[in-house]
């Protein structure tokens, strides 16, 4: 799957969201190794040093694990990939319901358009 990555913010983070939504999508399980530095860096077509420098980051928070003569792994601790899913998924939803009231979207109209969606209204225009 490509990378994905723009100018518009610092390339680094978006290796880290890039890396975090891999883990709680499952893409990389508990335990599992990931690439090389410079593997990572050549599939996402970024400075091995900046891949370092998101890779680091991903220690620090405790997401990902060094083991110092084999390489970088995924925590084993599903509570805590679990948690980084949840604060995703409530930040995901905290955006949409802003982006709802700024186009003037009442609670329960969003509510509504969801249950519509949901239900398999996917596709029709929405009516307010």
């Amino acid at each position: 799957m490509p990378w994905n990555l723009d100018s518009d913010r610092p390339i680094f983070i978006q290796i880290i969201e890039k890396i975090q939504m891999d883990i709680i999508s499952g893409q990389y399980a508990p335990g599992d190794k990931l690439p090389s530095v410079r593997e990572l860096a050549m599939q996402a077509s970024v400075n091995p040093n900046t891949m370092q420098k998101a890779l680091s980051e991903l220690e620090r928070t405790g997401l990902v694990y060094a083991k110092r003569t084999s390489g970088r792994y995924i925590t084993e601790d599903t509570t805590m990939i679990t948690n980084l899913k949840t604060t995703l998924a409530k930040d995901i939803v905290a955006q949409f319901l802003d982006n709802m009231q700024r186009l003037g979207i009442q609670e329960e109209d969003v509510i509504s358009l969801i249950s519509e969606y949901i239900e398999g209204d996917k596709h029709d225009t929405v009516r307010m």
